[in-house]
């Protein structure tokens, strides 16, 4: 969903920086490499101790290689399998490292049994919306619908994060943010099973 609105406006800010890496003969695979690497250590250096602000700019700052790594693709004409699966796999990655490395936190010094458990949660079903999508597509189908799509979860959780640690919220603020999108990720997989369904029972 908003995914779909950003887009444009995200890849006419990010191409000039997609030419300059291309023309410094950076390719597309090695941008998404250390895009994943930047939000891993981003995530693990900063959350579980508690500095959620800095950790949040961090990661946001190599968030911003998911798309770039796309937008030289393109212009350089490398699109491939390839380059879609290695992106697929170290999004899960990435993922992973934010929705862990948060919940390590409230695991630790946090002590906060509900909000580990619902950062877990998210993080399996996110997982799982995910997986829909990629194994209806190795039998044929299509499942890339629903309401809490990659670019949907991460804006939800990283912003909320940040404004958390930049403005010291309490910790609720981040547990309802969690709760609707524990919620809307698993409407999403119920979502995307319909979806599924549908199409092999009019086979």
């Amino acid at each position: 969903m908003l995914d779909k609105y950003t887009r444009v406006y995200t890849t006419r800010i990010l191409t000039p920086t997609a030419r300059a890496l291309l023309k410094a003969r950076i390719s597309p695979d090695l941008v998404t490499m250390l895009g994943t690497i930047g939000v891993t250590v981003g995530a693990f250096a900063f959350y579980p101790r508690g500095e959620f602000f800095w950790g949040t700019v961090v990661i946001t700052a190599f968030v911003f290689s998911d798309n770039i790594d796309g937008i030289m693709a393109r212009l350089s004409g490398r699109q491939s399998n390839w380059g879609a699966f290695l992106d697929s796999v170290l999004d899960r990655f990435g993922d992973a490292a934010i929705f862990g490395a948060l919940a390590l936190y409230f695991a630790g010094s946090g002590d906060n049994l509900r909000m580990t458990t619902l950062l877990i949660a998210c993080l399996v079903f996110g997982a799982v919306v995910s997986y829909a999508r990629a194994r209806a597509e190795s039998l044929g189908y299509t499942a890339s619908g629903g309401i809490a799509e990659r670019a949907d979860r991460l804006v939800a959780i990283l912003v909320t994060t940040g404004f958390v640690g930049m403005l010291d919220l309490p910790v609720v603020v981040l547990e309802v943010v969690l709760w609707l999108l524990m919620a809307a990720s698993a409407w999403t997989v119920v979502q995307r099973v319909r979806d599924v369904h549908r199409q092999a029972v009019e086979v």
